[in-house]
């Protein structure tokens, strides 16, 4: 028979008793089990009594997300210390009687709840970046480190709770960045690798999950378990865009690459859809050419300045939307050519060169310079605009499809012009962008 006298065990039991009440409210039937199991009796050496957040304000920040069309209230929110803490909270669900569901959440980015965990426990993962311990490190790369093998490919080890922007800053102090990119970098790191990571970089670079060369995962019985192509694959392949279904990314590395300083950023506009989908498939055939290729769907009651950047001077979004109060939809074809001092005097010739052929409409392309930073990080400025006018905290409705190219024209006439267009509803950003099925 267990006893529970020792001190450092009884917290570990009190919330024991705490959670399986809140989350089951069966306390009663788990007390012959407490009294002989022999495995509850080995975890609770182990103190997990702090870190959980009962109180409503913390189970309210973990009830909702960025869609804001789910709400899923937890019992609880865990903040833990460090990957032992997840480690000993999943062991802790598993080997219970009765399992009680458990959510990592890293920045809430998330659309229709994936992060949410309805009466079970929400893992605040940013609190591992918050609590930890290792000194003469600012907190944003206290889970960052960059290092090389022998045969000088670089690399970098991330906490998954950490934001790819902070990754991106710390990267380039070393003149290096990761390759892939999501459009909008206040994500976290785990977040983006269980769902794909995917930009206007896929087609030449592959999403984020094809740049990752191991992870540290926690699999459903509470296993740390490190894994890559070679080691654990199987683990390794099901967890990378596997919706945070077959473990808890702890630590991922990934693939860097000499970083650019500055970008040409340039749109074009188009008036025909074929035409335009005709020049994005060239452009991405090309090798060693641009390195991001995206599009939009403008519609008449789009802003031709969409809040996931600020692009268009005032005089160009006149005439582009001169353009569009004749045509009522437009499409514009956006692309970037990374650079540094020494291609610094042959970009501009180089883009032109990739540019020749192309069908857009003439005296409709626009041209920027800007750093290498300020075009990955574009969306915040957005952002923070939307935030100080109180219009960010709505609900955000979001679709990502691949539609395969032989159904991509009738796409756009169902969709884009048959119902948004003919119906005239409000949209957002609507982005259209071709990705290689090799990468």
């Amino acid at each position: 028979m267990a006893t529970f006298s020792n001190s450092s065990v009884l917290p570990a039991y009190m919330v024991f008793m705490f959670i399986t009440n809140r989350l089951m409210s069966i306390i009663n039937k788990f007390r012959p089990w407490l009294k002989y199991s022999s495995p509850y009796n080995k975890v609770l050496t182990v103190d997990v009594s702090n870190g959980f957040g009962f109180d409503p304000e913390s189970t309210k920040i973990a009830s909702t997300d960025y869609g804001k069309i789910v709400q899923e209230f937890p019992a609880a929110v865990y903040k833990p210390s460090t990957v032992s803490d997840i480690v000993n909270i999943v062991k802790f669900s598993y080997i219970s009687p009765l399992p009680f569901t458990i959510a990592p959440r890293g920045h809430g980015h998330s659309i229709r709840g994936q992060a949410m965990a309805r009466n079970g426990v929400v893992i605040d993962m940013s609190s591992l970046n918050n609590n930890n311990n290792e000194k003469d490190h600012s907190s944003s790369s206290r889970r960052i480190k960059v290092s090389w093998n022998l045969g000088h490919n670089y690399f970098v080890d991330v906490g998954s709770e950490q934001l790819w922007i902070d990754v991106l800053c710390e990267c380039l102090k070393l003149g290096l960045a990761p390759v892939s990119w999501t459009d909008y970098l206040y994500l976290s790191v785990g977040g983006t690798l269980s769902n794909g990571g995917i930009s206007g970089q896929s087609f030449r670079y592959g999403p984020q999950i094809s740049n990752v060369l191991e992870m540290d995962v926690i699999t459903g019985k509470g296993e740390l378990m490190t894994c890559s192509k070679n080691i654990n694959s199987e683990l390794f392949y099901a967890v990378l865009g596997g919706l945070g279904q077959f473990g808890i990314i702890t630590r991922a590395r990934i693939v860097l690459d000499k970083a650019p300083t500055r970008v040409k950023w340039v749109r074009m506009i188009y008036e025909d859809f074929s035409t335009f989908t005709k020049d994005q498939e060239y452009l991405i055939s090309i090798d060693k050419g641009l390195d991001y290729v995206e599009g939009s769907v403008i519609v008449q009651q789009s802003p031709s300045n969409n809040w996931r950047s600020s692009f268009f001077s005032s005089s160009h979004q006149a005439k582009i939307t001169s353009l569009i109060s004749k045509r009522g939809i437009i499409y514009y074809l956006e692309v970037v050519k990374y650079y540094d001092d020494q291609t610094a005097d042959t970009v501009d010739e180089e883009l032109e060169h990739l540019f020749e052929g192309l069908n857009y409409v003439a005296e409709f392309k626009f041209k920027r310079d800007v750093s290498y930073l300020e075009f990955l990080n574009r969306v915040r400025n957005g952002e923070l605009k939307l935030q100080s006018q109180g219009l960010w905290e709505v609900p955000h409705p979001w679709l990502n499809l691949f539609v395969p190219k032989s159904g991509i024209i009738d796409f756009n006439a169902g969709v884009f012009v048959d119902i948004l267009l003919k119906q005239g509803l409000p949209t957002g950003p609507i982005l259209v962008y071709p990705i290689s099925k090799n990468k």
